[in-house]
């Protein structure tokens, strides 16, 4: 029987789009399959169905996932009766359900639906359709003792209605009311766990874009960056200049008549200087400044949006009045802040538990990725991150810290990294070297390092000159050398001031790995630094070796990748059965190049008697259980390989592209192993998802070391006293 979750609430503003997106997520983690169900939807497009679909590639179409419409369902409710409509929505959920192995249930909105008893309802679709019901209670203005009260009430109306109550969600309680509440809530009230969500004012404001869908507004400037900044607060222009700067906000949309010039220059000159950086400008009036001014706002603040209405500033400000930000397919920082917000506060372990989700045999794509979330928040580690400035690296880190991932220091400029982060609209608070992170903080903590006037530079010229004295490196040089990004990260890492490094993004493979080749330095019985591509099908991932960083490996190079590649396998829980590729399979084919591959097969088997490994062997036959019968029938490996290695890097790097483009696979990597610390490589043409799956992976990998290092040292330990 399809497993389902019935979220629902008690009335409106409860904010519960971050519950059922926290709730997608944990399901997506355990199935692959996860089907959606609105029992009761408007007619106009479901934004919470939008942005769920394109978060989580879900291939089910809007109609599928709807009952009926309210005034479907209100005709046919006074028409027919309740129970009629109840029927009728039960057999569209199990049309739904046939398809799906986990259904999330999105309960009624309480939006001016005509319908009576709506909460009843809500209660008896549940438990037609079998699922258990998470009622979520909006905390909004109120004071601990009522939002105490209104769960207690919550629990017990669903309760008395026959309803299986999974847990009770107090969202969008004040700060200093939420402690107080989930204190009082955790003191044996009820029998069901009780979360309690504080109010989150990134998730609450509107974007600069959903101020101008409301109000129909013209976009007369600004990039899609600039568009999605968070207003967080309205200012309204009509004073002269001095009282209208000190007015303004961080966050702020100024409101102004579209023939002030005055405060139009005058706002944007202070985003420029930093005090305060405002959301955007919204001209009302219909008046539109000339042409030298728009130029010179471009000048000034390139991408911060200008918007134009029609209505004078009074009736905009009235249109307004009231408008929140919404999570949809087109605020994904805002999904990331939410999924941030729902991971720290519900026990997602506990919950999944609870609701008896049994976890797919098939991995996904998505469901890697989920674990490598999972694993590498479970012991925190610190990653450095050299390229402080970009974009890109500049989200992941948002992205990292909002999902409590790892630790993060950026490096760069401190002014420059400040100004990148004001220009996006990013909720970071940057820490010099020697601030410390306040834990009670909206936005999270991140270090700010500057490798030119670190006091770290003298000590790090002296580590570097003593290893490479051997090449003539003195101190003076060294000095200079230890000021690049990439040279500073890697010796953060090597004095233990992080416990990994990420870089890429923005500079060439070859100045991401020298340092780490010169410094960390290949681990104890690995000949060479290799790497691997996690390959995530539609059902599986395989580990791709080496595709990234060896031309030509010679037999014994290609068996330490071999083993290299196992060990990397197992660590992200993937079993090794290795396939050693080459161009015929068995004793089929000979010449240098196969002769190379047998060579290094054998190495393997004697290096490591207890993997599987196969080879030579050719890519179908390795992947293919119908190719395996026919050409190395009762293989172990030969049709269930996981780890593919392939013979050179030109047959590697174009195989994992080829099967990344044309099979739709997700391509996470490259990973390097074989150093003694974690440094990982990214493409320069890396997205904000990749960098985030990068710097998870790195942060494992520096678990691993961490626990490898623990172990050997016990080991010493008990040898000794022996």
């Amino acid at each position: 029987m399809t497993r389902s979750v019935y979220v629902t609430g008690i009335g409106r503003g409860d904010g519960r789009q971050v519950i059922e997106l926290g709730i997608m997520e944990m399901l997506t983690r355990q199935v692959d399959r996860v089907g959606i169900f609105r029992p009761l939807d408007h007619e106009a497009p479901d934004p919470v169905f939008g942005l769920l679909k394109g978060r989580y590639r879900l291939s089910q179409t809007a109609e599928h996932a709807r009952g009926m419409t309210y005034p479907e369902a209100a005709a046919l409710q006074a028409e027919l009766g309740t129970d009629e409509l109840v029927t009728r929505l039960v057999d569209r959920f199990h049309e739904v359900a046939r398809d799906y192995e986990v259904v999330l249930v999105l309960g009624s909105d309480y939006a001016d639906t005509q319908l009576p008893a709506e909460l009843a309802l809500n209660a008896r679709l549940a438990n037609e359709c079998g699922a258990p019901v998470l009622p979520v209670v909006a905390g909004t203005g109120q004071s601990a003792e009522s939002i105490v009260a209104d769960v207690r009430n919550a629990h017990h109306a669903f309760a008395s209605l026959g309803c299986d109550v999974l847990a009770m969600i107090a969202n969008r309680v004040r700060d200093d009311e939420a402690v107080r509440a989930a204190r009082d809530l955790g003191a044996g009230q009820l029998p069901v766990p009780v979360y309690v969500l504080p109010e989150d004012p990134a998730l609450s404001a509107p974007t600069v874009a959903q101020v101008a869908a409301a109000l129909g507004a013209e976009t007369l400037r600004g990039d899609p960056t600039g568009l999605a900044r968070d207003v967080r607060g309205f200012v309204f222009g009509g004073a002269m200049l001095p009282t209208f700067l000190a007015a303004l906000s961080e966050g702020c949309l100024v409101l102004t008549p579209g023939d002030r010039e005055d405060l139009v220059v005058g706002a944007l000159a202070a985003h420029s200087a930093g005090s305060p950086r405002i959301a955007g400008l919204l001209l009302t009036l219909g008046e539109r400044p000339g042409a030298r001014t728009m130029a010179l706002a471009e000048r000034l603040a390139p991408g911060i949006p200008v918007l134009s209405v029609p209505d004078d500033s009074f009736s905009t400000a009235t249109a307004l009045s009231g408008l929140e930000g919404k999570l949809t397919a087109a605020t994904p920082r805002k999904a990331e802040i939410a999924l941030g917000l729902f991971e720290s506060r519900v026990d997602t372990a506990a919950l999944t538990s609870r609701l008896s989700v049994a976890r797919s045999d098939r991995v996904t794509p998505m469901m890697f990725e989920h674990e490598l979330i999972e694993r590498s928040r479970a012991d925190r580690r610190h990653v450095v991150l050299p390229e402080g400035t970009e974009e890109r690296v500049l989200r992941a880190a948002e992205v990292l810290l909002r999902r409590n991932v790892c630790d993060l220091t950026l490096l760069g400029p401190g002014a420059a990294v400040r100004k990148a982060v004001a220009d996006l609209g990013l909720d970071l608070r940057l820490l010099d070297a020697g601030e410390a992170a306040d834990g009670g903080a909206p936005m999270p903590s991140v270090r700010v390092v500057d490798p030119e006037t670190s006091p770290l530079r003298e000590r790090f010229a002296e580590r570097y000159a003593a290893l490479r004295a051997h090449r003539g490196v003195g101190y003076e040089l060294a000095y200079d050398v230890v000021a690049d990004v990439s040279y500073f990260g890697t010796l953060m890492v090597e004095e233990g001031l992080a416990d990994g490094m990420v870089s890429g993004a923005a500079h060439s493979t070859a100045a991401t790995i020298r340092p780490a080749f010169e410094v960390i330095k290949t681990r104890p019985g690995a000949s060479i630094v290799s790497s691997v591509f996690f390959m995530c099908l539609a059902d599986r991932v395989l580990v791709y070796g080496d595709c990234a960083v060896n031309p030509d490996p010679d037999a014994a190079q290609l068996a330490d990748i071999a083993i290299q590649s196992a060990v990397t396998a197992a660590g992200f829980g993937v079993e090794p059965r290795v396939a050693m590729l080459s161009y015929s399979t068995g004793t089929s084919g000979s010449g240098a190049d196969v002769d190379k591959v047998r060579e290094a097969t054998g190495i393997v088997r004697r290096l490591r008697p207890d993997l599987l490994v196969e080879g030579p062997i050719q890519y179908d036959a390795a992947v293919e259980p119908t190719v395996a019968a026919a050409k190395l029938p009762g293989s172990p490996v030969a049709g269930k390989a996981t780890v593919l290695v392939f013979p050179d890097l030109n047959t590697g790097n174009n195989t994992y592209k080829a099967v990344q483009r044309s099979a739709g696979a997700v391509a996470v990597g490259p990973v390097l192993q074989g150093l003694r610390k974690p440094v990982n490589d990214l493409s320069r043409g890396a997205l904000v998802q990749d960098i985030v799956n990068t710097v998870a992976i790195t942060a494992i990998q520096a678990q691993q070391a961490r626990t490898d290092k623990k172990d050997k040292a016990a080991s010493m330990k008990e040898g000794g006293a022996a």
